[in-house]
């Protein structure tokens, strides 16, 4: 375990050690999202995956029959099926195949399925060769590499490199010019198909009612290698069944628009059955590949990963693929879905390290066609990697000795802010830590504990309500209590002058997505055990929040973990349905116009990720913000995660975090902002100590910092 983690370490810093790699991949991912926008336009792309969802979820009830009823439709119109089990199955049938045809020549179209299964070598082993006639496949074919992206398998390389390896190709110069590398392509692979014995590709689709399978390709060249060779082996993953032609059109609607912001691709081929090649009949192999999809399917958290179609949309928007690229970031398939894929195609030990580099942002799930929790399926793998590998003894230690205790973990964290005097000199910000600690301060100052948490100054908040509209008990979270304990005392403020009475629950403890998102499931549904209990305590009409995590944590989190146990399951509904976020309450139940004063200030706002991606908030805040009289000027990529992630940057990847850091601060300067306002404790941390760290004159504030400062005018 030490020797792999040791391993993808190196990995990791060899890619953020590669300024060109973030330079391609962001230029893909701007230009993506652009097209994506537009060929979404007119179209209901909730309705549109909702439907694919539904799709999906019938196939994989009724898969076995529909199976059956594409293995009789292939072979009655003269394809021959065979099932392979595992990836040697389909290897050894193949290779098999290969040697009785005395095939010399393979050609391949872009199969990641045949990535999957190292076909390549199976192929090679028989004496013959296989040659990719994709471009993209056969730039890493000619580099010795693996795909870096399920749809555009080179999308890391830029144009000089591929000319580079061109030119060792064709023994000439080849000048760095697209069209003219794309030319010499053509010329190099053209001859490939007419002397292959075998063509081998993908599909997309493989339709029950007629036993036929759908292509979705931009090139010509699966059209080639489908057709002129006599024999056609299409190696199928069994989740590319759908019933009908019409469900095959629903999933053609949504993916070339999600893979590619294309409205359609260049070519779509129906291929069925066996058709006259050269006076004979030409032979169609499919071969239905399980290789652990099965295996997913059993699995009651994770099944609706076969629900993907392939799109690669997830990786487009992540931005730890867009740091390390996917030979970082994926085994043989990439992003959020490759991690899933990994953990039961090539065994979770494989898989371990992906899963841990999640951020947990949300991107992928927001833009998925097929409605797959990634977040959600990744959380549960991390649990069975801490069930099966532990969570580290630190982590162990605080997470189920501590957190749990919350006495002890409060006198903990009052202990350490009179331990800081040395590190802060008598500011509220660490700039320089000592030691080996120092790595967390070159790239951000950090906040200083308060002095007194929230909880130990709260009851003094004078609160002269005569009648209040509503009573409220604010969960403020570990970074609110403890180290902006003015934030709580700004929401009080605000909430008050709205006719708001706030309460502060003292037996409230950490919302537990820290030991969550670790693996550590047990912990965290005993705090939510211990929350539960301390919120509905005072039967508040809301249980108001300033952290999205929270939030979340409070909505979703605690419902899941609790719907198992009769005591408490109904609970832990209250709770959730009560749990709202102060500026979603602010705007949805109280009339802020007549206490909010002009304040002239240019602000830019960051979306937190589970504020706008798992709470559905962010409209709220920029209507407040834009009615307490301020400019809002929108920065690029508003809703790209700031890096934070809780532990993900301080323990297990500030490497990236601090690479995610620095495209947020980019944007948050380029804006001509004076403020950027955000509505989460954690990344309030993140980007205020990393302007701090540039010396930066743009202040960073939460929103209800800045609405505390619009009443104090009103």
């Amino acid at each position: 375990m030490k020797t792999r983690t040791k391993q993808y370490k190196q990995r990791v810093d060899a890619a953020l050690a590669t300024p060109k790699l973030q330079q391609a991949l962001h230029q893909f991912g701007d230009a993506y999202l652009l097209a994506r926008e537009k060929a979404f336009e007119g179209f209901d792309f909730e309705q549109l995956r909702a439907d694919v969802a539904q799709m999906k979820d019938c196939v994989l009830v009724d898969r076995q029959q529909l199976q059956e009823q594409f293995i009789a439709n292939a072979e009655a119109a003269g394809a021959r099926v065979f099932l392979a089990k595992t990836a040697e199955d389909a290897n050894r049938y193949i290779a098999d195949l290969v040697r009785e045809r005395g095939v010399r020549l393979v050609v391949k179209s872009k199969s990641m399925a045949s990535e999957e299964i190292h076909l390549n070598r199976a192929i090679e082993k028989t004496g013959a060769k296989a040659l990719e006639t994709d471009l993209g496949e056969w730039i890493i074919q000619l580099a010795g590499q693996r795909p870096s992206h399920m749809v555009m398998p080179a999308i890391h390389m830029f144009k000089e490199e591929v000319a580079e390896l061109f030119s060792k190709q064709t023994g000439r110069e080849e000048p760095a010019e697209i069209e003219h590398l794309v030319q010499v392509a053509r010329e190099q692979l053209r001859q490939g198909y007419l002397e292959a014995d075998m063509g081998i590709s993908g599909a997309n689709l493989a339709i029950a009612e007629t036993g036929g399978i759908a292509l979705v390709t931009n090139e010509g060249n699966a059209r080639l290698a489908t057709t002129l060779p006599k024999i056609h082996v299409a190696l199928v993953g069994i989740e590319k069944l759908v019933p009908t032609l019409e469900d095959a059109a629903r999933v053609l609607q949504v993916l070339p628009r999600n893979a590619t912001g294309q409205q359609l691709t260049s070519y779509v081929s129906w291929i069925r059955g066996a058709v006259p090649c050269d006076g004979k009949a030409k032979e169609l192999h499919i071969v239905l590949l399980d290789n652990g999809r099965g295996a997913l399917a059993e699995s009651d958290k994770c099944r609706d990963a076969l629900r993907c179609i392939k799109c690669g949309a997830c990786a487009n928007v992540c931005p730890v693929y867009q740091s390390v690229g996917g030979h970082v970031f994926g085994h043989i398939y990439i992003g959020a879905i490759g991690i899933i894929l990994t953990a039961f195609y090539h065994g979770l030990d494989k898989a371990a390290e992906l899963v841990r580099a999640c951020i947990g942002c949300r991107a992928c799930v927001s833009v998925c066609p097929s409605r797959i929790d990634l977040e959600g399926i990744i959380l549960h793998l991390r649990e069975t990697l801490g069930d099966e590998e532990g969570v580290g003894a630190a982590k162990s230690l605080v997470f189920r000795k501590v957190l749990r205790n919350r006495a002890l973990f409060h006198t903990l964290l009052r202990t350490a802010a009179k331990l800081q005097k040395p590190v802060t000199r008598g500011e509220r910000t660490i700039r320089h830590l000592p030691l080996f600690f120092n790595s967390l301060t070159e790239w951000r100052s950090l906040p200083a504990i308060a002095d007194k948490p929230l909880r130990d100054t709260f009851a003094a908040i004078p609160q002269q309500i005569g009648k209040p509209q509503y009573t409220v008990a604010f969960f403020a979270g570990c970074l609110n209590d403890f180290v902006y304990p003015e934030m709580g005392e700004s929401l009080v403020k605000v909430l008050n002058r709205l006719g708001v009475r706030v309460t502060f629950p003292k037996k409230q403890n950490c919302c537990g997505v820290p030991a969550l998102y670790s693996g550590d499931r047990e912990t965290a549904t005993e705090l939510a055990r211990q929350n539960v209990e301390a919120l509905l305590a005072g039967s508040p009409d809301f249980i108001v929040t300033t952290c999205p995590t929270c939030t979340m944590a409070l909505q979703r989190d605690f419902v899941d973990q609790l719907k198992d146990n009769p005591a408490w399951a109904a609970r832990a509904e209250e709770l959730s349905a009560k749990t709202i976020d102060v500026a979603r309450l602010i705007h949805q139940y109280l009339d802020a116009g007549d206490v909010l004063g002009e304040v002239a200030e240019k602000v830019t706002y960051h979306d937190s990720c589970h504020l706008k991606r798992g709470a559905g908030v962010w409209q709220e805040p920029r209507a407040l913000l834009e009615q307490s009289g301020r400019e809002l000027v929108e920065m690029a990529h508003a809703d790209r995660c700031c890096g934070f992630g809780g532990s993900y940057s301080f323990s297990s990847h500030p490497e990236i975090a601090r690479r995610i850091l620095d495209d947020k601060l980019h944007d948050i300067e380029q804006s001509g902002a004076t403020c950027v306002a955000m509505d989460c404790p954690g990344c309030l941390l993140q980007i205020a100590g990393g302007l701090d760290n540039r010396r930066s004159k743009v202040r960073a504030r939460h929103t209800i910092e800045l609405l505390a400062e619009s009443v104090g005018k009103g």
